[in-house]
C-alpha cells in the first residue's frame, strides 16, 4: 500500500538533485540564481541543491543590522563572511555541520501558495528529524522547525512567477556558539539547538542529504534523479 501523505501529488515529474559540498555562500548563491533562471525560463525541471557553507551570516530583506552582534575583528578573524541578500526574514547563521537545501520549485505545479509552501518544507524536516528519533514540530507564530522550545532548522525563500529559490538550514552538528553572536531570525526569546544536541550522535551529512532528498520527493510527487554539477559544466 502507498504511503499515506497530506501533500498533493503529481507522479512522475523530476526533481533532478545536486550535491554541492562545501561552498563559500557568495558562489553558491550564483549557482541558485542560474538555476533559478533556468527554471523560470522552462529550461530545466524542479530541481533540489544540497550544500554546506563556510561560515556566513546572512541578512535577509526584513533583517536590522543591530541583529548582528559581532564586530568587523571578530568576524575576520574567524573568517565569517556577511551577505544581505534578497530571501525574506531576518539574520542567520551557515557553517559546516549544517545542511542546507534550495529547492528551485515551480509551485505553478505544487499549488500556487507561498505558506503552503513554507508548511512543507517544514513537515519534510520534522519528517527527516523523526527518521532520526527526534520529535520535531512548528512553533505557532513562527517560521521553521522546533525541538523542545528551540530552533533547530531555519527557512527562508524567495519566489518570483511561482519559481522559488532559498530554503532550509538544519542544524546537524553545527557549531552553535557562532548563533551567539546574531539574533537568530531576530527571535531573542528562543535558543537554537542541533542533531547533535539532541540525540548525541554525529549524523555525517550525507546520511541528512539521503533522508531530505526522499522526503522532498515524497512530499512534492516527484522522482528524484541525481545529477552532478561539475558533469553538466
Amino acid at each position: 500500500m502507498a504511503k499515506p501523505s497530506i501533500f498533493e501529488i503529481h507522479p512522475g515529474q523530476p526533481l533532478v538533485v545536486h550535491r554541492l559540498g562545501r561552498t563559500p555562500y557568495r558562489q553558491c548563491w550564483e549557482t541558485q540564481r542560474e538555476f533559478f533562471s533556468r527554471r523560470l525560463a522552462g529550461e530545466i525541471p524542479d530541481t533540489l541543491l544540497l550544500t554546506e557553507h563556510d561560515h556566513v551570516y546572512t541578512l535577509g530583506r526584513g533583517s536590522r543590522a543591530e541583529h548582528l552582534l559581532a564586530d568587523a575583528e571578530w568576524l575576520g578573524a574567524r573568517g565569517v563572511d556577511v551577505v544581505h541578500v534578497d530571501r525574506g526574514g531576518d539574520i542567520t547563521y551557515h557553517g559546516p555541520g549544517q545542511l542546507v537545501a534550495y529547492p528551485i520549485l515551480d509551485l505553478s505545479r505544487h499549488g500556487r501558495d507561498l505558506n503552503r509552501y513554507l508548511r512543507r518544507l517544514e513537515e519534510v524536516v520534522i519528517r527527516v528529524l523523526g527518521r532520526l528519533g527526534v520529535r520535531a514540530s512548528c512553533l505557532p507564530g513562527y517560521t521553521g522547525v522546533w525541538v523542545a522550545g528551540d530552533k533547530i532548522c531555519a527557512i527562508g525563500i524567495k519566489a518570483s512567477r511561482w519559481v522559488t529559490m532559498h530554503g532550509i538550514a538544519l542544524n546537524v552538528t553545527t557549531d552553535l556558539s557562532y548563533f551567539r553572536r546574531i539574533i537568530p531570525c531576530g527571535i531573542f526569546e528562543k535558543g537554537v539547538t542541533s542533531v547533535l544536541d539532541a540525540t548525541g550522535l554525529a549524523y555525517p551529512l550525507a546520511a541528512i542529504e539521503d533522508h531530505f532528498i526522499d522526503e522532498v520527493a515524497a512530499a512534492f510527487g516527484s522522482d528524484a534523479v541525481p545529477e552532478s554539477l561539475q558533469e553538466e559544466r
